[in-house]
């Protein structure tokens, strides 16, 4: 027949049904308690791992200047990024630094580091420091090619007593500094290491026997009192006996010009008052210069005998500007044509 089904058999699966649920629901929550509380306890030391680590005691913590600290038992830090630039427009990224290990060394303005590689220069410190205990040996009279001269001379001096030898070797030694870290090749006449001299004809051969490219003699003046400011010394042309600086005088006077402007630039010392014209001279005397075969000229770097000049010659950092000043003309000249 058609109809619905009898009421007893409804009622057993009903029942049935209430006892499942009832037996289910106890052990979906059980198994809820037990999963949440696994998810907050986690191993020992998981949160720290990710967490800014608390401060190690003093005596456990490891000293900020020793590099080696096992790198196993420091805590665990996010990586920080490096500042950016202080010229770098906000929002955008900062230029990686150097790779560490590599320096970089800044060349002068103008000048490419390596910029003289492969060339040479020769300074020549006037007098010698040693020349005041040899005057028999200093005073013996050489060639020159259209005279005979002293051999050197013990140069002058400040009032104070700070002299021209002193002052020379220290200049050139500043020079010769700045020279080479562009790349090139410097040699000191003397440096300190001879007792008196080298000869007037010897420091003019010094140029040939380095292959320089070019020479600056460096001095300073022992002028009247009343005079200050400082000048070049170019070569005049002299043809006589063992001295013949014909192919020397052109390129020497260039290189005078270039000395007297970026001198000058250098320090702020103005062109000499007592002497040569607008802070150059030519001069056909020089042993140094009338015996040379590469380009050379003099420097008198200031009047000694001077107050303000000497007041400005005895100042270390002066003396680093007049330095830098002779280094760039070297450079321009080297470098241009």
């Amino acid at each position: 027949m058609t109809g619905t089904a009898p009421r007893p058999h409804r009622r057993s699966t009903l029942l049935r049904a209430t006892t499942v649920v009832a037996a289910a629901v106890p052990l979906c929550t059980a198994g809820w308690l037990g999963w949440r509380a696994l998810d907050h306890s986690g191993p020992a030391g998981a949160t720290a791992a990710v967490s800014a680590p608390a401060t190690a005691p003093a005596s456990t913590r490891p000293s900020a200047a020793d590099p080696a600290a096992d790198p196993a038992t420091a805590p665990l830090t996010p990586p920080v990024a490096p500042p950016p630039s202080a010229n770098a427009p906000t929002g955008e990224a900062p230029t990686p630094s150097a790779p560490t290990g590599t320096a970089t060394t800044a060349a002068p303005v103008g000048t490419a580091a390596n910029g003289l590689a492969g060339r040479t220069v020769v300074l020549d410190p006037g007098h010698n420091p040693g020349n005041f205990s040899h005057t028999a040996e200093i005073n013996r009279q050489v060639d020159i090619g259209n005279a005979r001269k002293e051999c050197d001379t013990t140069g002058t001096e400040t009032n104070a007593g700070y002299t021209e030898a002193e002052y020379t070797l220290d200049v050139s030694r500043r020079a010769r500094a700045i020279l080479a870290a562009q790349g090139a090749t410097v040699v000191l006449v003397q440096d300190g290491d001879r007792p008196w001299g080298p000869c007037i004809d010897e420091r003019a051969r010094s140029g040939a026997d380095a292959h320089a490219d070019a020479a600056v003699s460096v001095h300073a003046d022992g002028g009247p009192a009343s005079g200050s400011g400082f000048h070049v010394i170019m070569p005049g042309r002299v043809v006589a006996g063992k001295a013949d600086n014909s192919a020397i005088v052109e390129p020497s006077h260039r290189l005078g010009l270039l000395l007297r402007d970026r001198f000058h630039t250098a320090t702020g010392e103005p062109y000499a008052d007592y002497t040569a014209d607008q802070g150059l001279d030519t001069r056909s005397d020089l042993g140094g210069l009338n015996l040379s075969a590469v380009p050379k000229v003099f420097i008198e770097c200031g009047n000694m005998r001077n107050s303000t000049d000497a007041k400005r010659m005895t100042d270390p950092q002066w003396r680093q500007q007049a330095a830098q000043g002779i280094a760039d003309a070297l450079t321009a000249f080297l470098t241009t044509r």
